[in-house]
C-alpha cells in the first residue's frame, strides 16, 4: 500500500513569480498555489502525495498566529497512520525559526521536511523545485525523522539552522558540523546522526496567540547602553535575548541594565551573532549546548517561558 506524503504551504519566495524570468530581486513572494509548485517535478513513487495551502505570505511577516495554524495541521496530518511524512514551503528569512518552533512544540517521530528557495518559480535560476523534489525524497525515505531543513541538496538539523546571505543559492548553513545527508538523485545519502531530539513542549498551540510570553531580542554592539533593555522590562516583555558579540560577550552597559532586568524577574538568555558555532557555554538556566541562533533562541525562550506561566 502506498504511503502518503503532506506537503503544507505557507508562500515564500518558493512560490514567488516575477514578470521576468530575469528577475531576481523584484518578484512577488507567495504569488503560485501549492498544486503549482508541484506540477512537473520529480516525486517519490512510493507515495501519494497531498496538499494543503496553510497560509500565503512573505515569511517576514509569520507571526504567531501563522505558526500555531502550521503546527496544529502538521500535528494532526502527523497522527494520521497512513503519512510517512510532511513538507513545509516556506519563505527563507524565517525559516530558522519556524524550524525550531515546529521542532519544540511537535517533536515529531516522523519527517517534517522545511524546504524554501532563493529564486523566484519563474526564475532561470529557480531552485525550488530541485529542493521541493528533494524535501519530498526526504520525507518519503523516512530514515532523518524529527524537524530537517532541505536546500541546495543538503539535510540540515532545525537546531543551529542559519540563513548566512540574502541572495546566494547555498545561503543556508548549520552548526560547524555539518549536514546530517545529502539528496543525491532522488536518493538520501546519511552521513552522520542526528543529535537527540529537543522533547516537544505543546502548551503553545493551545495559547491565544495574544497570550503568548512577550519576548524581545536586542543586539550589544560598540557604544551600546542598557535603554532598550530597560525599555523591554517596562513594557512588560518576560524575556530578552540578546544578540552578543564574539563569545557571547555584552557590553558593559547593556549587562549592567541585563542585571537589573534579571532582578525584575525578566529571564534574560545570551547568543552569539557570529554566523558559524561549534558550539559555546550553556544558556543561562539551561542544560543543553547552545546550538542557537540569537532568532532560534528567542523562540526556545519563548517555549519554555510558556511552560512555565
Amino acid at each position: 500500500m502506498r504511503t502518503r506524503l503532506v506537503v503544507l504551504a505557507t508562500g515564500g519566495t518558493i512560490a514567488g513569480s516575477a514578470a521576468s524570468a530575469a528577475d531576481n530581486l523584484g518578484y512577488r513572494s507567495a504569488a503560485l498555489p501549492v498544486d503549482a509548485l508541484l506540477a512537473g517535478i520529480p516525486t517519490p513513487s512510493s507515495s501519494a502525495i497531498e496538499t494543503e495551502q496553510v497560509a500565503q505570505l512573505d515569511s517576514k511577516d509569520v507571526d504567531e498566529t501563522t505558526w500555531q495554524r502550521l503546527a496544529r495541521r502538521a500535528r494532526d496530518h502527523l497522527a494520521r497512520p497512513e503519512v510517512a511524512g510532511i513538507v513545509v514551503t516556506h519563505g527563507t528569512d524565517t525559516l530558522e525559526e519556524t524550524a525550531w518552533f515546529l521542532q519544540r512544540t511537535l517533536a515529531p517521530a516522523k519527517p517534517l521536511v522545511l524546504t524554501a528557495a532563493m529564486r523566484p518559480a519563474s526564475s532561470l535560476q529557480s531552485d525550488g523545485p530541485q529542493n521541493l523534489s528533494d524535501a519530498l525524497a526526504v520525507a518519503a525515505d523516512g530514515r532523518v525523522a524529527g524537524v530537517t531543513a532541505v536546500l541546495g541538496g543538503a539535510v540540515w538539523p532545525a537546531r543551529g539552522l542559519r540563513k548566512l546571505h540574502p541572495y546566494r543559492l547555498d545561503a543556508f548553513a548549520g552548526p560547524d558540523a555539518g549536514p546530517l545527508a545529502w539528496v543525491r538523485e532522488g536518493r538520501l545519502m546519511p552521513l552522520r546522526p542526528g543529535a537527540a531530539p529537543a522533547p516537544a513542549d505543546p502548551a503553545l498551540l493551545e495559547l491565544d496567540p495574544a497570550a503568548w510570553p512577550r519576548v524581545a531580542m536586542l543586539a550589544s554592539h560598540a557604544g551600546a547602553d542598557g535603554d532598550l533593555v530597560d525599555a523591554a522590562v517596562h513594557a512588560g516583555y518576560r524575556g530578552i535575548v540578546v544578540a552578543a558579540t564574539g563569545h557571547a560577550t555584552v557590553h558593559r552597559r547593556v549587562e549592567a541594565a541585563l542585571e537589573r532586568a534579571r532582578a525584575r524577574g525578566v529571564a534574560v538568555w545570551v547568543a552569539s551573532r557570529c554566523t558559524a558555532s561549534d558550539g559555546v557555554p550553556p544558556l543561562p538556566g539551561a542544560s543543553d549546548p547552545r546550538w542557537f541562533t540569537p532568532a532560534q533562541a528567542r523562540v526556545e525562550l519563548l517555549v519554555r517561558l510558556a511552560a512555565t506561566p
